[in-house]
């Protein structure tokens, strides 16, 4: 399996590094362009490099993952962008970006959540592959053929991960019209979640957001659940990721996986453990969002997560709110640290 990897912001060289000595693993990496919305954080919470110097050393290390034949893909994901959405002015910077960015680096795609983006693109850029994000969470054959005039390719969306049969349904499809499909492996968010198109759109607006005088900050409905005690033992059945173990499962599916590494604070690990097909350590630091924080100090050991447990999940019946399985695996696979004894596992 190959991966599709992200570019973090204001990250040393180890990353970069380790993508190019691993480059017979990697498919693409993915990078948004600062100050252009897009589906994650924009903000600069580090404050160790200034724009400029960010901007430089962003276009440093596309030179040399173009240097070393990695292909790179752009991200015009945002949820909204106001009222630029539709605007003659912004669809120009957006041809200016691509013309900029294609004859300095090459790209090879670009992931976007807006279909009149994507509509531009393939009428004004030949040979990029023009690719739905994830964030449009299609998942059905006719989610795909609404818009199979304006994209090439699609993530489908996250739930589908456990769900192979409309992974396959999805596949064949794809087969028989000249598209293609991706997985994103590695997300946190709870499935269904129904305040995520909010959040997204939040996220869009972030800039303009901060400079308000807020009277509420919304880090997304997942943090509240998951920390409510009868919640605990739902996170398994709630989740949709793809453990490093259980890609082999995938592979007959999707040529490549999505990897979210773009706000994790050790992005190596997770590039490295899918790449080696094991990890051992807690599961959910090897997502985004990670809610490592909110268990402590228990936490759910990836290695100890039953082998059959994505093959199992895979084909269920999916009538999750009777079944217990999920949560009988994770807690075989629960440890507590040392901490507060009337904790319990």
């Amino acid at each position: 399996m190959r991966f599709i990897v992200g570019y973090p912001l204001n990250q040393n060289d180890n990353f970069i590094c380790d993508i190019i000595n691993n480059q017979e693993h990697i498919s693409e990496v993915y990078f948004s362009w600062p100050e252009m919305p897009n589906g994650r954080s924009s903000l600069d919470v580090s404050g160790e490099l200034t724009a400029f110097e960010r901007q430089c050393k962003l276009t440093d290390d596309l030179k040399r993952l173009t240097e070393n034949k990695i292909k790179l893909n752009i991200l015009f994901n945002a949820n909204c962008y106001g009222k630029d959405s539709q605007s003659r002015a912004f669809f120009t910077r957006i041809g200016n970006l691509l013309d900029y960015i294609a004859s300095k680096f090459g790209l090879n795609s670009a992931t976007t959540s807006s279909p009149l983006i994507a509509k531009f693109i393939k009428e004004n850029f030949d040979g990029i592959d023009v690719r739905a994000s994830v964030n449009m969470e299609i998942g059905s054959i006719e989610g795909i053929s609404y818009l199979s005039e304006y994209f090439d390719s699609f993530y489908v969306k996250r739930e589908t991960n456990r769900d192979l049969p409309t992974l396959l349904r999805l596949r064949k499809w794809c087969d028989g019209n000249g598209k293609q499909m991706y997985l994103l492996a590695n997300s946190g968010c709870l499935n269904n979640c129904s305040a995520h198109i909010f959040h997204d759109n939040l996220v869009a607006h972030e800039a303009e957001i901060s400079a308000m005088d807020n009277g509420y900050q919304f880090g997304g409905i997942c943090w509240e659940y998951l920390k409510a005690k009868d919640n605990f033992y739902n996170w398994l059945s709630r989740t949709n990721f793809i453990r490093p173990e259980d890609m082999k499962l995938y592979e007959e599916l999707v040529p490549a996986v999505k990897l979210a590494t773009r706000t994790n604070s050790a992005p190596s690990r997770i590039l490295r453990s899918y790449i080696d097909g094991h990890y051992r350590g807690s599961a959910m630091e090897l997502l985004e969002p990670n809610h490592s924080g909110l268990f402590y100090p228990r936490f759910v050991e990836n290695s100890l997560i039953d082998k059959s447990f994505a093959s199992h999940v895979m084909s269920c019946d999916k009538q999750c709110e009777k079944c217990t399985y999920c949560a009988d695996v994770m807690r075989r696979a629960c440890i507590k640290l040392d901490g507060d004894p009337s904790i319990k596992v």
